[in-house]
């Protein structure tokens, strides 16, 4: 069958990618490099390639949520390098990131960003504590030119109709080596090892032991031929500790030294040295007459069984920590289950994860990995009163169901047709203040036991997750009716006026369920004049809504009773002192004079209007700032008048399109006149669409935005 191009593009482009990493890496200095790229329909980022980490480590990052607080995702929002170069600073911007990675580092994710602003993903770069902060100089322009050469690869795979998507794990890219030795110098090497009093042992990239000296496998109990090319602690069980997997974690992620004690029995204490470089981990092997204090034993201890499906202990508590941590900040049903899908599953080395919810006397399925869509289709609608299936029976009965292979579901279920479709199953009710709330399913493709503290942790995980769950879906229960409120009390049409052509947009805030003040209107005086308004009502809140209705029928009162643009904003200015509502507005009035092209404009404390001119240079007007309405009723408010020429656009904004945390305002209006000359002619809807947005933030709005365009049409 012929594959067409794109079996022949994604594998050079996958080539491409890794050989810059490793020049980003190698010139930087940095001995951990990884790429991150958004997923489909942007579902989130995955992991696409690692460099100078086992993939274990790094499994945790392997799914992230766009709205993860974490550096990789805030350089994908933002469009900006994160940098964070001590474990203080990591701590303080982000305590999630900060449980999984304790370490002293220092830390870049840099956006990959094309000429057209689009966030394709992110590249990470790791060095240890001491490196100097922040990258500058020639540092700096390698990791950005790393970040434009990869968008390049990445916009030709998908231009060519073959996007790379990263797979369910990501490739571990190896670094060369050192310099191969000679055959005399490596065997000096070894007598010089054989001759020292204690044991030494070398690990490659991955953790597998590449060297071992006679003393270290006396020291170890074990044979050459035993340990080379194994894991430790799959080879010597005594190893797999989860403080021993910590240091050797902190010593590939810090890129410092580290060192433990470990008891080989009977009772035999050795202290180990871990000397990490960016090639592998070389490590001294000693007695020692020191005892470490005894560490107490964590929740969701995993240790491998027969079957290899289990995950070590340290990342399983990495995962369960950071789902804990982010469940706390998850708003939304769709956060939720993102997060849950993304850490619950491999925290308990799982195939497969599927999350109903119980709606309608049914089960809904709301999130699912690891299984086809036909399997989902026959579990989704499934009535809750139904006993003939285990999610249901879990839910109703409020009780954890483990089934540890196909032989055993089946004695439960006789007539179950298999739609699970996996070999092993953890069926976990999700149950909040005494209701179900629905039900979380793990699978696994090989059979396997399910010991006690395994099931004790994923019972309390699922506590949290049900209690998440429950609260937001009450919270998206009341932002739709917050923001469908809010809709309602925004024009549903604006007029038609011979003569000028109209475009407007809102958006409510992606944080918070609670009503904005933004408004915008548009007035019809007569057969050639209008009147443009815009604004914002002062706090989020029921409040704020019904005064900007209130501002928004005063406006229009005035407007059509013939007063000027001062006199209008005058009057609603003493209205709204006589409400004394304690809240305050901006308000921008504009009136257009179709037929002699003039605008005439007053301002109460609003941001000021941008003017493209039909040769496509903008320019920001200047209109004396009145007072905020509502603050003082002898306040005026000065009009100002500019030449409307035909094809010119006046663009009208609330503060939420420019204002973001850490920007500077000038700079914010200067960007949105930039992106409307950039723009260049269309219809005004997808200018429209273009402005709102311009700086790539529109996904995560901390304020509503309201925008409302105006084009001066050329007479007919």
């Amino acid at each position: 069958m012929d594959g067409g191009p794109a079996m022949v593009v994604t594998a050079p482009v996958r080539e491409q990618l890794d050989d810059t990493l490793a020049e980003v890496v190698r010139a930087t200095n940095a001995h951990i490099g990884a790429v991150f790229l958004v997923l489909p329909e942007g579902r989130g980022l995955g992991l696409e390639v690692l460099t100078g980490a086992p993939r274990e480590l790094a499994t945790p990052w392997a799914r992230m949520a766009l709205n993860r607080s974490a550096p990789v995702a805030d350089a994908v929002r933002t469009g900006r390098l994160v940098w964070l170069g001590t474990r203080e600073e990591l701590a303080e911007r982000y305590p999630q990131t900060a449980l999984v990675l304790p370490y002293d580092l220092a830390l870049a994710a840099a956006p990959l960003q094309d000429a057209a602003h689009l966030v394709r993903g992110a590249l990470m770069l790791i060095w240890p504590g001491s490196h100097p902060e922040p990258p500058a100089g020639i540092e700096h322009a390698v990791i950005g030119r790393a970040c434009d050469v990869m968008c390049e690869h990445l916009q030709h795979a998908e231009s060519a109709g073959d996007p790379v998507r990263p797979g369910p794990l990501p490739r571990v890219l190896d670094r060369p080596g050192a310099a191969r030795a000679a055959p005399d110098e490596a065997q000096a090497a070894a007598d010089f090892a054989r001759r020292l009093p204690e044991g030494g042992c070398a690990l490659d990239q991955s953790g597998r032991i590449t060297y071992v000296s006679g003393h270290a496998e006396l020291l170890l109990g074990e044979s050459a031929g035993v340990l080379l090319g194994a894991l430790p602690w799959q080879v010597l069980p005594w190893l797999h500790d989860a403080v021993h997997e910590d240091r050797y974690r902190g010593a590939v992620l810090s890129g410092q030294p580290t060192s433990f004690i470990a008891r080989r029995p009977p009772d035999h204490w050795l202290l180990f040295q871990l000397y990490p470089d960016r090639t592998g981990v070389s490590v001294r092997i000693s007695p020692t007459d020191h005892r470490p204090e005894p560490a107490p034993q964590a929740p969701g201890n995993c240790r491998k069984d027969a079957a290899g499906a289990a995950p070590d202990r340290v990342t399983a508590i990495y995962h369960l920590m950071q789902l804990a941590g982010a469940l706390a900040e998850a708003v939304g049903v769709r956060d939720v289950v993102e997060l849950v899908a993304d850490l619950f599953p491999p925290a308990f080395g799982a195939d497969g994860f599927v999350l109903v919810v119980a709606e309608g006397g049914r089960l809904r399925v709301i999130g699912h990995r690891g299984y086809d869509e036909e399997a989902m289709a026959a579990l989704d609608g499934t009535p809750l009163g139904s006993r003939l299936t285990p999610a249901s029976r879990a839910l109703l009965t409020g009780v954890p169901r483990f089934y540890s292979s196909p032989e055993e579901l089946l004695r439960a279920y006789p007539g179950l047709t298999g739609s699970l479709r996996k070999s092993a199953w953890a069926l976990l009710p999700l149950i909040a203040s005494g209701r179900p709330v629905g039900c979380c399913i793990l699978g696994y493709d090989h059979p396997r036991p399910f010991r006690g503290d395994e099931r004790s942790a994923m019972a309390s995980l699922t506590a949290l997750i049900a209690q998440a769950l429950d609260r937001a879906r009450i919270y998206d229960a009341k932002h739709r009716l917050a923001h469908g409120l809010q809709a309602a009390l925004l024009p549903h049409t604006l007029p038609s006026l011979p003569g000028l052509e109209v475009a407007a947009r809102y958006l409510p805030a992606t944080s918070g369920m609670d009503i904005g003040g933004d408004f915008y209107d548009l007035i019809r005086l007569d057969g050639t004049c209008a009147a443009a308004v815009i604004g914002d009502v002062q706090g989020h809140n029921v409040n704020a809504a019904a005064l900007m209705g209130q501002v928004r029928t005063a406006v229009h009162a005035h407007a059509t009773a013939g007063a000027s643009p001062d006199e209008v904003l005058a009057r609603t200015n003493r209205l709204l002192d006589e409400l004394d509502t304690g809240l305050f507005t901006s308000c921008l009035y504009v009136h257009l004079d179709l037929a002699e092209g003039i605008a005439r404009l007053a301002s109460a404390g609003h941001p000021p209007p941008l003017l493209r001119h039909p040769g496509g240079r903008t320019e920001v007007l200047t209109t004396p700032p009145g007072l905020l309405l509502g603050i003082d009723p002898r306040a005026e408010y000065p009009t100002t008048e500019v030449p409307l020429p035909p094809e010119a656009v006046l663009a009208l904004y609330t503060d939420g399109l420019v204002e973001s945390p850490g920007t500077d305002l000038d700079t914010a209006i200067a960007g949105l006149a930039g992106a409307l000359s950039a723009a260049g002619e269309g219809p005004l809807d997808r200018l429209a669409e273009t402005l709102v947005h311009f700086d790539g933030a529109s996904e995560h709005r901390v304020d509503d935005t309201a925008l409302l365009l105006l084009r001066r049409m050329p007479a007919a």
